[in-house]
């Protein structure tokens, strides 16, 4: 990502103005303008850097003289002791921009890592791991981002680039088979192309759903067993999505039945960010 887009140049500064308000009280106090300080951002634990790019941002908002040169590319393996970039200017620009800064990229390093550790455990079949809509809000750009650098892939954008029909929309439209016929009529209505998933919780309802005109059959908190049997079941004719009881000691199994995509919302929403540290010296 060379470029910034506005929707995040907006973010960035949203949170540098929740950090600085009227001003950084203590570097103002305590250095002087005239200084010109170096710092490093040193990677502290094994992982996935992501989220240079955005850091970059940070400082250059902060000070578009500060000089932020990029040691190693965002997607990229890293572990202890790497120098992930070097940032140099006024010693107040960067003690001002450092914590956005970090939180920026701690968190979207951590997300990175993540998905790396499951993309690497599925990666022998067809599954993609993807992340789901539980991001931190306003955060979600940058989360799914930070998922793709991992290795994964995104899901739905958000509640408008597809028809995600899950059960409490099954309970109110009546069944699944209505619920599914209103979306292609939506899609009728409107000249649309949106895709259709459809969430199941039981074989008696996978069965039903490939009776529709749907895209993608969710099989939610299926066991291995009977997971197996609705892939058979489906043979193919529908994408098929497994979700719900994921994690590091799961995914390869469920990967292995045969399911295209495994939903895994923790990427996102169980966050260890990746101890990372900026180095100031003079």
């Amino acid at each position: 990502m060379n470029k910034i887009d506005k929707k995040i140049s907006k973010l960035i500064s949203s949170a540098l103005d929740e950090d600085i308000k009227n001003g950084d009280i203590t570097t103002r106090a305590t250095i002087s303008k005239s200084k010109k300080a170096v710092g490093k951002f040193l990677v502290k634990a094994d992982g996935i850097i992501a989220g240079l790019e955005i850091a970059k941002a940070v400082f250059k908002i902060v000070d578009p003289k500060i000089k932020f040169d990029i040691k190693i590319k965002d997607g990229s393996k890293v572990k202890y002791g790497d120098v992930a970039a070097i940032v140099s200017g006024k010693a107040q620009s960067l003690l001002t921009a450092e914590r956005t800064a970090l939180n920026f990229l701690q968190r979207m390093s951590g997300i990175a890592s993540s998905a790396n550790n499951y993309s690497e455990l599925v990666k022998h079949t067809k599954a993609k791991v993807i992340d789901t809509r539980k991001t931190v809000p306003g955060l979600r750009t940058l989360d799914k981002l930070a998922v793709k650098l991992g290795g994964c892939a995104n899901h739905r954008i958000g509640l408008y680039d597809m028809f995600l029909i899950k059960d409490n929309h099954i309970e109110v439209a009546g069944s699944i088979t209505k619920a599914v016929e209103t979306c292609v009529k939506y899609n009728k209505k409107h000249r649309a192309k949106f895709k259709i998933e459809v969430e199941t919780k039981n074989l008696k309802e996978v069965e039903e759903a490939i009776k529709t005109k749907a895209d993608i059959i969710m099989l939610d908190n299926f066991e291995i067993d009977e997971m197996k049997i609705a892939v058979k079941l489906i043979d193919r004719k529908f994408k098929v999505e497994a979700s719900g009881g994921v994690n590091l000691d799961t995914v390869k199994a469920i990967a292995e039945t045969g399911v295209d995509y495994i939903s895994v919302g923790a990427l996102t929403h169980s966050v260890k960010a990746l101890d990372i540290s900026l180095e100031i010296t003079l």
